[in-house]
């Protein structure tokens, strides 16, 4: 690429001020041309109008509850339980804004320690009180709602205080941090000591590591880090039946691994306080490069062919052509550049793929380059593969804006085998496009293997102002039904099972499997307080 060309598209691809949620005009001309005109609706209800049910927790329980948090840490006043009110799912959102059909907790109780954690527990379960187990609220399936599974009560065990770096072992490159601990704050923790965690996902700046750890996160540099589950070593939890430790040495044969019966428990089967996890030194350097290729089968093979040659960059992410599409739009008026370079090169159907390489690339990178010229992949630059990792974090604040505008926006995931990704993709976008009146389906793999990848689905339509929740549901629990039908793909890659996938699980398990995780919800949780409704009742 020639440096006048080079400069233009990094200037093309300069991404907008942090924070910054105003979408250019010329972006919402393209989404009007794509799904139909949109309108906002009649506004958010204010705080003050929102009508917030009694607290029903006893009075017995909250002073037996403050007696180990103290008085002041168990909260049961209307703004601090209404914030605790679901995640962060376009329909809890929707649900905030109308204040209709909110699960609000009856208190907040704040502990200080795994010991307080504990014994928070022992008062829940004389009490005969659910408990939903709370970090940074980013779940999207309902991982958080406050429901109370036929409790007379539930409180949210809010985590936050349980925020240190517990211990260092700079030896073994292991870290245990408290559950409570942010990414964003982790990552800083650590840098101190010169050492990365390497887990990135979306959620990085609210997520917890507690949450990390409960719903199998996927960080976007999972190519290079593994996901969280493959860093966690060992794990502190607390259960109504008393605390539990695992994680003793880097392998063992003494039965099952029980950690990954812990990691992945979405909170039903125990409050995870403490997480030991793999760390590694910072990375010397990082380089982000953008390359497109023609059509999505071929930019597929070509993600795959790396997979199974061991070449993946760490951080290695392939947008379909629609999501090309779109990244492109909110680009601004420069991308047309872009646009014309591509199909001078004979790409009418670009797809972009971005790497991202931690530290020293070698010959791996090198052999990678001669994979993806063969797969016809035209090189970009730097300059968008920057763009991108500068912009990671946007994507929450765009929903936002499109939300205030009017469009139903959300996301679904999922993954199959390479042999069956091709189908899945077509399924789920068929499904989505038949239940929804002209979306807009947008996808990209961010987590690839060498036996299969993720698909992360995007999805744009028109707000249905007459029923808005209705409309997300049916094309959700269509897309739903598409993966799980003749067990084509995962019900869920990364953002875990919750309220929503619940009603799959049992065709991607089996009735077995079913058993299984009931017998272990009721060897620790006997009475049922943890996290009701999620995972499994």
């Amino acid at each position: 690429m020639d440096e006048t060309l080079d400069h233009r598209i990094r200037s093309a691809w300069t991404p907008q001020a942090a924070g910054a949620v105003e979408l250019a005009p010329g972006a919402l001309r393209w989404l009007t041309q794509r799904i139909g005109s949109f309108r906002p609706d009649s506004g958010k209800t204010p705080d003050s109008a929102v009508e917030i049910p009694p607290s029903l927790l006893p009075s017995a329980a909250r002073d037996d509850l403050a007696a180990v948090v103290g008085a002041p840490q168990v909260l049961t006043g209307d703004s601090e339980r209404l914030g605790r009110t679901g995640g962060l799912s376009y329909l809890d959102l929707l649900r905030r804004r109308s204040a209709e059909g909110l699960a609000v907790p009856d208190a907040v109780v704040l502990p200080a320690d795994p010991e307080q954690v504990q014994r928070v527990l022992e008062v829940c379960t004389a009490h005969d009180i659910g408990v939903v187990p709370f970090g940074g609220g980013t779940s999207v399936v309902g991982g958080v709602t406050a429901l109370r599974g036929g409790k007379p009560a539930v409180v949210v065990l809010d985590l936050q205080r349980l925020d240190r770096l517990v211990s260092i072992d700079p030896v073994s490159h292991i870290a245990v941090l408290q559950a409570g601990v942010r990414g964003r704050e982790a990552e800083r923790l650590l840098g101190e000591h010169g050492l990365t965690l390497g887990h990135v996902p979306q959620s990085f700046e609210r997520a917890t590591i507690g949450g990390f750890a409960a719903t199998r996160s996927a960080g976007q540099a999972s190519s290079g880090y593994g996901r969280f589950e493959d860093m966690v070593t060992g794990v502190r939890v607390a259960t109504p039946v008393g605390e539990w430790r695992l994680g003793v040495a880097p392998a063992s044969a003494a039965g099952p691994d029980l950690r990954q019966l812990a990691v992945g428990s979405e909170g039903a089967l125990g409050v995870l306080t403490e997480v030991a996890v793999r760390v590694r030194p910072v990375p010397t350097e990082q380089r982000f490069e953008a390359f497109a290729i023609d059509g999505w089968q071929r930019g597929t093979e070509a993600v795959r062919v790396l997979a199974q040659q061991r070449l993946l960059a760490d951080v290695t992410r392939l947008s379909d052509v629609d999501e090309t599409a779109g990244s492109l739009a909110l680009a601004g008026g420069k991308a047309a550049l872009l646009r014309r370079y591509l199909s001078a090169r004979g790409l009418n159907r670009p797809c972009l793929l971005i790497l991202g390489w931690h530290g020293e690339q070698g010959q791996r990178r090198k052999r990678a380059l001669r994979v993806l010229r063969a797969a016809g992949a035209v090189r970009l630059g730097r300059a968008p593969g920057e763009a991108w990792r500068r912009g990671r974090f946007a994507g929450p604040r765009q929903r936002d804006a499109l939300l205030e505008l009017g469009v139903c926006v959300e996301t679904l995931e999922t993954a199959a085998h390479w042999s069956e990704l091709g189908a899945l993709y077509e399924r789920v976008r068929a499904a989505l496009r038949a239940e929804l009146d002209r979306p807009l389906v947008m996808c990209h793999i961010s987590h690839a293997y060498e036996t299969g990848a993720s698909l992360y689905f995007t999805v744009l339509a028109a707000r249905d102002h007459t029923d808005p929740l209705g409309q997300w549901a049916r094309a959700k629990r269509a897309a739903c039904e598409a993966i799980t039908q003749d067990g084509l793909g995962t019900i869920t890659h990364h953002h875990a099972v919750g309220t929503d996938h619940a009603p799959y699980l049992r065709a991607e398990i089996g009735d077995v499997g079913i058993r299984v995780l009931a017998a272990a919800k009721r060897a620790v949780d006997p009475s049922g307080i943890l996290n009701p409704g999620k995972l499994i009742d």
